[in-house]
């Protein structure tokens, strides 16, 4: 699945990004996604973290075609304010995910919480966030 085709996240101009980079997906620099102090807005970072750790899912369990995802929970932080392009990247261990795909495998489901970071065009974190997905096998 790319999650920068799903409907919502097309309709915020979200972008994949190159899985070299490290990071998921992006927004551009578009005045479209400021608030009333000129920096990015905070709606447009929380959907950046979600679709990110949604694409970390993505890409790691595409093995899984029967794999039904859910978020449960979103907790962010803002840091600093972004200004500019914004990119998403989950920090996630990869023991992380074999314990993920261990325990979705044995028991049909797992509840996987993911960290997230947002980043302007200059490196700096902006957000960091914690996505809770909630997985199941579907029958």
């Amino acid at each position: 699945m790319d999650v920068t085709q799903l409907p919502f996240n097309q309709l915020i101009g979200l972008t994949p990004a190159d899985e070299a980079s490290g990071f998921l997906v992006g927004i551009s620099d578009d005045p479209n996604y400021t608030n009333h102090l000129g920096s990015v807005h905070a709606s447009a970072l929380l959907a950046l973290a979600e679709a990110g750790s949604g694409e970390f899912l993505a890409r790691r369990f595409s093995g899984h075609a029967d794999a039904v995802p859910v978020v449960r929970r979103l907790e962010a932080r803002f840091r600093k304010p972004g200004v500019g392009k914004m990119m998403a990247r989950c920090t996630a261990t990869d023991e992380a995910v074999t314990g993920w795909a261990d325990e979705l495998s044995k028991r049909g489901r797992v509840s996987a919480v993911l960290a997230m970071e947002v980043v302007d065009q200059t490196g700096a974190v902006v957000m960091t966030a914690s996505v809770e997905w909630f997985i199941r096998l579907s029958k």
